[in-house]
């Protein structure tokens, strides 16, 4: 989604959120407080939260996945700039290889309905249509929603285990409404 107020676009990000590290739960609702200091941005829904055991090969403790859903006006880069000292300020640490351990993980998966191609950037997500732990909380805030390619996010989850993404409903703890509440949304 792409708006134009007063000369500014508005863009519809989303962003999927993963900890394992130094109290995943924290470390997520830390990201949520920092992300809504992001200037000319604005959070505009947050998804369940789900525990997931870890992509790729590297023995780790489970994820704490959420996605976020964002109205910005900045530009995709300037954003990602936003997210990554984000990333750096609640510890995260870059390493040489993929799929470590770590206290956040900021992923743009969606920019809009663009495709964006650069050497620092890449969206949709490169590999979001493999990954039920982005796609499960991305259809909890956006069930309707089509990828650039025409795909909907549904249609996909229907070829991939979703059987590894476990909600945490049955917590006392709602996300959306404790940060909400919390910044007077």
């Amino acid at each position: 989604m792409q708006i134009r107020r007063k000369n500014k676009i508005i863009n519809r990000t989303y962003l999927a959120l993963g900890s394992n590290l130094k109290n995943p739960l924290h470390q997520i609702f830390s990201a949520l407080q920092n992300l809504s200091d992001i200037a000319d941005s604005y959070i505009t829904d947050i998804s369940r939260l789900y525990y997931t055991p870890p992509y790729g090969p590297v023995y780790q403790p489970d994820f704490l996945n959420a996605v976020v859903a964002m109205d910005t006006h900045l530009h995709p880069e300037d954003f990602l700039n936003q997210t990554q000292s984000i990333e750096k300020k609640q510890g995260r640490l870059r390493q040489s290889y993929c799929w470590g351990p770590r206290t956040l993980d900021v992923d743009i998966m969606l920019w809009g309905n663009q495709t964006i191609k650069t050497s620092r950037l890449i969206v949709p997500h490169h590999d979001m249509h493999n990954r039920a732990f982005m796609l499960i909380p991305l259809l909890d805030i956006a069930p309707s929603l089509f990828l650039p390619n025409g795909k909907n996010i549904f249609e996909i989850l229907n070829s991939l285990d979703k059987s590894v993404v476990n909600s945490i409903i049955a917590s006392s703890f709602d996300l959306k409404k404790e940060f909400f509440l919390l910044n007077n949304y």
